[in-house]
């Protein structure tokens, strides 16, 4: 079942009077996210909206990992054991993982997955986990160890314990299909939106572009420190302010370095703009964990475009986004500790 919503939230133009009549928007909750569909001008139906959240609901039943009944369940089950025949959507998923974890020198790894469980962020008195511990999960991730064999369309982890997770590339994947679902139905104006991502195509009112904002680590859920302008591509947006706590002094956010199993310590949010949903997810995730100059550096060797916000606040971009980005304010800072009493 789906239900009608009010606006995108990240989208800001998604709510102006559209080409033809206001803008339809659905919205379903599939994969323990909020998806919303967009339409604007004379194409775009319920139905099309409903083939979105289809989609959706099939990549969750196919790559998800906390499903028993899931092909990605059973190559889990089966670590340090036989090849696992898979899907071939699945199989080729899992290829496209393995490729980006090649361009990011393992800052993606689709076998993060064994690190599941060893923060806590939901803990009464949350802290950094024993670092004994730490280092015994991060030896079962190397995605090098997942074994592909492109003849019998299987997939083996090559040491028991390991385990593979798509969260950081399955939401983009999926936007992906549905994009290719509603052009071939012949839809043009519309956004999808799968929590920290979107993807417009077409026009939104009068003509215009989309422009879609970025959150403000420090500020509330809906204050836009800046404006991308873009159609027919992908903006993807990771950031430290999801599920965080303090300890000593230091700042731990849930997204891990899949190499030390420690939380990304540069940036507080870095986002990426793709015509490629499927990258534009995995490569918000990987930048967060390596230097700016690596960054740039993969950007540029992938063709994407992306925005960092440093650690101190400062905003960094690729060069391609001239001027289509505009920064409304600067970050905030973060706001004083309370006085102690």
């Amino acid at each position: 079942m789906f239900r009608p919503a009010l606006c995108l939230l990240l989208v800001v133009l998604g709510c102006a009077p559209a080409l033809s009549g206001e803008p339809r928007v659905w919205t379903a909750e599939v994969m323990t996210t909020r998806i919303e569909v967009q339409f604007v001008g004379p194409t775009g139906t319920a139905a099309d909206a409903e083939a979105v959240f289809g989609i959706f609901r099939d990549v969750d039943a196919l790559a998800s990992e906390w499903k028993d009944t899931s092909p990605l369940a059973a190559l889990n089950g089966a670590a340090g054991g036989a090849p696992q025949v898979l899907p071939d959507e699945l199989f080729a998923l899992l290829q496209r993982s393995v490729s980006i974890a090649e361009a990011t020198g393992g800052a993606f790894d689709p076998t993060w997955a064994a690190l599941w469980g060893l923060w806590d962020f939901k803990a009464a008195s949350p802290r950094p986990p024993d670092d004994a511990e730490r280092l015994r999960r991060v030896a079962l991730v190397d995605w090098h160890k997942l074994e592909l064999d492109g003849e019998a369309k299987s997939a083996r982890l090559a040491v028991k314990g390991m385990l593979v997770g798509l969260g950081g590339i399955g939401k983009g994947w999926a936007l992906d299909r549905a994009v290719a679902m509603l052009r071939s139905r012949g839809v043009t104006d519309f956004v999808l939106s799968a929590g920290g991502q979107v993807y417009t195509s077409g026009n939104a009112a009068s003509g215009r572009p989309w422009n879609v904002g970025i959150r403000d680590p420090r500020g509330e859920w809906n204050d836009w420190f800046a404006l991308i302008s873009v159609s027919g591509a992908s903006v993807s947006t990771s950031g430290d302010y999801e599920r965080w706590f303090e300890h000593d002094g230091v700042r731990y956010h849930h997204i891990l370095d899949p190499r030390d199993g420690l939380p990304g310590r540069g940036f507080r949010s870095v986002t990426v703009v793709s015509p490629d949903a499927t990258e534009a997810d995995a490569l918000s995730t990987a930048l967060m964990l390596v230097s700016l100059q690596d960054g740039l550096r993969i950007a540029k060797e992938q063709d994407v475009q992306a925005v960092w916000v440093d650690a101190a606040g400062l905003v960094h971009k690729t060069e391609g986004l001239q001027g289509r980005f505009v920064e409304r304010h600067p970050p905030l800072e973060p706001a004083p500790p309370p006085a102690a009493p």
